[in-house]
């Protein structure tokens, strides 16, 4: 499928592609390279990004089966996306910008967002087991209904966030800010 004259496909080589409010609707983009690709109010209602690789770490070599990575500054932004129901297990979306993202049922297990933007985005019923959501921003973000289950969220920004019903066991909150937040019992923590 072809989207503002970029092939859109598995395994696709998109840097920097300009897709800001693009209809990828269940596009397939396992596997693909969308580093600083703008993505800003794309429609990925239903697209696969399996093991899509859209964060900061770049891989810059491979020497006896393993690789070395570069950190890069990354303008990826998914600011405003609708990811409802999308699949983005296992993606590396390390530093993403997700603000005022939407997306109900998104699955974003296994995915790394460390330090990853989720300003107030909308992610309930989301699927963010054993997500490392290490130093993310989720301030006022709701995840009502979310599995966080085995989720990573040392040092997370989860100020004034909605986890009612949020399923947190064995979630990992060591050093996470949680003032103000809707627990999953229905309290406010202090």
């Amino acid at each position: 499928m072809e989207v503002n004259g970029y092939q859109i496909e598995p395994g696709a080589n998109l840097p920097g592609a300009d897709l800001r409010n693009a209809d990828l609707y269940e596009a397939d983009l396992r596997g693909a390279y969308l580093f600083r690709a703008k993505l800003a109010g794309a429609n990925l209602t239903g697209a696969n990004l399996n093991g899509a690789f859209v964060g900061r770490s770049k891989p810059v070599s491979s020497f006896g089966g393993g690789r070395l990575f570069a950190e890069e500054k990354n303008d990826t932004d998914l600011t405003g996306a609708d990811l409802t129901t999308a699949n983005l297990s296992g993606a590396n979306l390390r530093y993403v910008i997700f603000n005022t993202a939407t997306g109900d049922s998104v699955n974003m297990s296994g995915a790394d967002m460390l330090g990853a933007k989720l300003r107030s985005v909308i992610l309930r019923s989301a699927n963010l087991s054993r997500a490392n959501l290490c130093n993310a921003d989720l301030t006022n973000a709701h995840l009502g209904f979310a599995n966080l289950t085995g989720a990573n969220l040392t040092g997370a920004n989860l100020s004034r966030a909605n986890l009612s019903r949020a399923n947190l066991s064995h979630a990992n909150l060591t050093g996470a800010n949680l003032s103000g937040a809707i627990m999953p019992d229905g309290s406010i923590h202090d």
